[in-house]
């Protein structure tokens, strides 16, 4: 991701504060985890405006979400996780670039991906950015 463009993490926050999108989650299966990607920012704080398939390509690769359900089996093997769970709802995590099944709700993208491909937790993601190769 470029330094230029950046993650509107209030969009998901608000979201999740009123609810939406509630009824039309998928609740996750097993080992798996519901993250919500971050919205990117429209423009630059130098007022530059991000072309439309620019933003989409930066959201589709992003390598931070923020987990909103989680499966019934998330992180109970203790031979996996020895120490506990990684992460908890409502957490911001890392995870790798275009990883885990994309799905759109209202035009909104979220992930489903397996509780051991947590990455990291961050407190917050609007410093973390992807690097593109050259």
């Amino acid at each position: 991701m470029s330094k230029d463009i950046q993650y509107d993490t209030e969009a998901v926050d608000t979201a999740k504060k009123k609810g939406k999108y509630a009824s039309q989650l998928p609740q996750p299966s097993g080992y798996m985890m519901l993250l919500a990607l971050p919205e990117m920012k429209e423009e630059t704080a130098g007022g530059i405006v991000i072309p439309e398939s620019r933003l989409f390509d930066e959201q589709s690769a992003s390598v931070v979400g923020m987990v909103i359900k989680m499966g019934s089996d998330c992180y109970l093997d203790e031979k996996r996780f020895p120490t506990g769970p990684w992460c908890k709802e409502g957490d911001w995590v890392m995870i790798k670039s275009y990883g885990g099944n994309r799905v759109s709700i209202h035009g909104k993208e979220f992930r489903l991906i397996s509780d051991d491909n947590i990455m990291a937790v961050v407190e917050d993601p609007r410093g973390v950015a992807r690097v593109s190769g050259s």
